[in-house]
């Protein structure tokens, strides 16, 4: 009899099929659906403590009724148990808080790139081990291989409009050893269409948003809201010291925006640099957001840190293409990234993803301010 694996059970289209590939394996598998705190339906507790608990304990018997319910739709089309666990305190304490505290010094954060080495495959992946499951599936569009001294690697999917690999670019080589992404040789053409044949009908039907714990509202009105924070107006300036204006808050801001800035010109500005120090919006036009090169660090190498400079593939951020360009090693986590065309609006507080021949994850770090 094959191993038991889990999957990381989402209501979505991705989740569902995968699973069902599991089980066309031969697989035993078993459901989790894990809370954030940030769900539409109010079914969480948010001053719960940590799940490591057990799942009967982390959730009082009515919200766990209620979670139960949601992901029902999901179960009974698969014939499967699912475990409902509350993730809340963990996800606030690393994905939000860490977005939250990113935003007010004045970078572009990633959480999806924290939440799946700390959350999916950190805190689930633990309670799933706990329950007896070998190893997590998620509908990630990504691969592994192991090569012949056992060592795993991280592909990109095969879909290049889906790929997900850069969000996985944190984990760790054992995370890699116990991860399963059913879907890293289909297409999203291919799970549409199979989920279509046979039957199975996701609980939310539209595609997942960027940021999952901001629903309904912009980043800067969720931002508004958090405890604590208070928008502090302050002048926007020229890079070359002019003022031109004011802005009501660097909260509404990211590097390479367009709109919002307010200030007429002969041509467009865009954010060149946030000074948070004094709470000043610099900006610039098009040409003065072109970078020929960045700084990266705490890189986390999925294998091996290179001893000297290698051709990599640079993705700047996940919309981004991959470009060509030269990694300088400083240190074992720290690298000098020199593109082979200047790119624009290269975004500190980012992740910078390396890639081998295009294809391969060797590992990502976070783009320092220029």
């Amino acid at each position: 009899m094959k191993q038991l694996i889990a999957i990381a059970l989402s209501g979505g289209i991705d989740s569902l099929v995968a699973a069902y590939l599991l089980k066309e394996q031969g697989h035993q598998v078993m459901g989790i659906h894990f809370i954030t705190g940030y769900e539409p339906a109010a079914a969480v507790n948010q001053n719960n403590s940590s799940v490591f608990l057990s799942p009967d304990k982390a959730l009082s018997s009515n919200k766990k009724k209620k979670a139960r319910h949601t992901i029902s739709h999901i179960t009974d089309q698969l014939g499967i148990n699912a475990e409902i666990i509350d993730c809340s305190a963990e996800f606030r304490k690393n994905v939000v808080d860490y977005f939250i505290r990113t935003y007010r010094a004045g970078r572009t954060p990633n959480p999806c790139l924290v939440c799946n080495p700390s959350i999916k495959f950190g805190t689930v992946l633990a309670l799933a081990r706990k329950l007896g499951a070998s190893a997590l599936a998620t509908g990630h569009y990504a691969r592994t291989t192991k090569d012949p001294e056992g060592r795993f690697h991280l592909l990109k999917g095969v879909d290049q409009a889906k790929d997900q690999s850069y969000f996985l670019a944190f984990m760790t080589p054992a995370q890699l050893a116990r991860a399963y992404f059913p879907l890293g040789d289909m297409a999203k053409s291919e799970v549409q269409k199979l989920a279509q044949e046979k039957g199975l009908n996701p609980l939310t039907k539209n595609q997942s948003q960027d940021i999952c714990f901001i629903k309904d509202q912009t980043y800067a009105e969720f931002l508004a809201r958090q405890p604590g924070f208070e928008a502090k107006p302050g002048i926007i300036e020229d890079i070359n010291g002019n003022i031109l204006g004011e802005h009501n808050g660097l909260h509404l801001f990211t590097i390479g925006q367009r709109r919002g800035i307010n200030c007429p010109a002969g041509e467009p500005y865009y954010v060149v640099r946030i000074d948070v120090k004094q709470n000043r919006l610099v900006v610039g036009f098009k040409k003065d957001l072109l970078s020929s090169e960045c700084r990266v660090v705490n890189i986390n190498w999925i294998n091996q840190a290179p001893a000297s400079s290698i051709t990599v593939y640079t993705r700047v951020r996940y919309r981004s293409k991959a470009i060509r360009s030269t990694l300088f090693p400083i240190d074992g986590s720290t690298a000098m990234v020199r593109f082979q065309h200047p790119q624009f609006a290269v975004p500190p507080g980012q992740g910078g993803v390396f890639y081998q021949d295009n294809d391969e994850v060797l590992g990502g770090g976070w783009i320092e301010k220029r």
